[in-house]
């Protein structure tokens, strides 16, 4: 009977703990009439993204360089639910452009309660041939515009003690080979709001940052542009309005960091331990007859 008894607190102890780890703390209440920001959300990660938070009934900006894709979110957003929604054609590669975004969201909702920064340059695979021209517009896109929305938006966020949203990616924490520049890109990402989050803290300024680690998801922009390198018959099996959720659940939850398909974590935490044999698993990836 004892032997039973401790066999079931022990079944009992492993439930709480397994309940506990999947509960994710997430109340879609919270987010209503929320004031949000979302670049790159003419399509993939950043539609989607703008499409949760407008059932969630928040109020949302999104931004993007086509005006008419644009106009279509927009649209969109007001059917789903969201209490106001609009858009701005602006180009993040113009520093200009991101300043104006915030001052306008600034405008529009007098405050800001999540930045979602989640635009990039378009990602073409190739070996690295030197080109510094494109390794410039990729960091200025993909890393300068970060910083400079962030920058702009800090005081409205500390005002609602608010969120950020950094997208970036496996390539971000393992060098994938065919993307040197974006692997840059995503790496810096990592070092300079890591180093903000404890600026933050020094300050007791209360935003949160949450770095998400996004991995092969199913867009059309990623399966085109990677369907000459990559083995896409293994990847890109993640949904971009699945990886959106994450995203938004992160954000709000006020979490760290997010990895989204979560299998990408343990590889990641083994980077550092068997640098080699994770090297080998991400060269798997790539078709045998790719570009040398």
């Amino acid at each position: 009977m004892a032997f039973l008894t401790k066999n079931v607190l022990y079944v009992l102890c492993l439930m709480v703990a397994v309940a506990y780890f999947m509960y994710d703390g997430f109340d879609e209440e919270s987010v209503k009439g929320k004031r949000v920001v979302i670049t790159g959300a003419s399509t993939g990660i950043g539609e989607q993204i703008a499409y949760h938070y407008a059932r969630f009934g928040a109020k949302i900006i999104v931004t993007a360089r086509r005006e008419a894709v644009l106009q279509k979110v927009v649209a969109k957003c007001k059917e789903l639910g969201a209490e106001e929604a609009f858009y701005l054609p602006l180009d993040m590669a113009n520093m200009n452009h991101t300043k104006q975004l915030i001052q306008e969201a600034k405008n529009m909702f007098g405050g800001l309660d999540y930045l979602i920064l989640n635009h990039i340059t378009s990602n073409y695979l190739t070996t690295w041939k030197g080109d510094m021209e494109r390794l410039n517009d990729v960091i200025n896109i993909n890393f300068n515009a970060y910083v400079s929305l962030a920058t702009e938006a800090l005081p409205m966020l500390d005002a609602s003690n608010g969120s950020i949203a950094v997208v970036s990616s496996f390539a971000g924490k393992v060098g994938i080979p065919y993307s040197a520049s974006y692997s840059a890109s995503k790496f810096a990402l990592g070092g300079f709001f890591g180093a903000l989050r404890q600026e933050l803290i020094f300050k007791e300024q209360d935003v949160s940052i949450t770095l998400c680690i996004i991995g092969s998801i199913n867009t059309t922009n990623a399966v085109e542009f990677s369907k000459d390198v990559l083995n896409t018959e293994f990847l890109f099996k993640t949904s971009a309005s699945d990886t959106a959720l994450a995203i938004i659940k992160g954000t709000v939850t006020r979490q760290r960091e997010i990895y989204f398909p979560f299998s990408m974590k343990p590889l990641v935490l083994l980077r550092d331990w068997i640098p080699d044999i994770i090297d080998s698993a991400v060269r798997f990836q790539i078709k045998p007859d790719a570009e040398k």
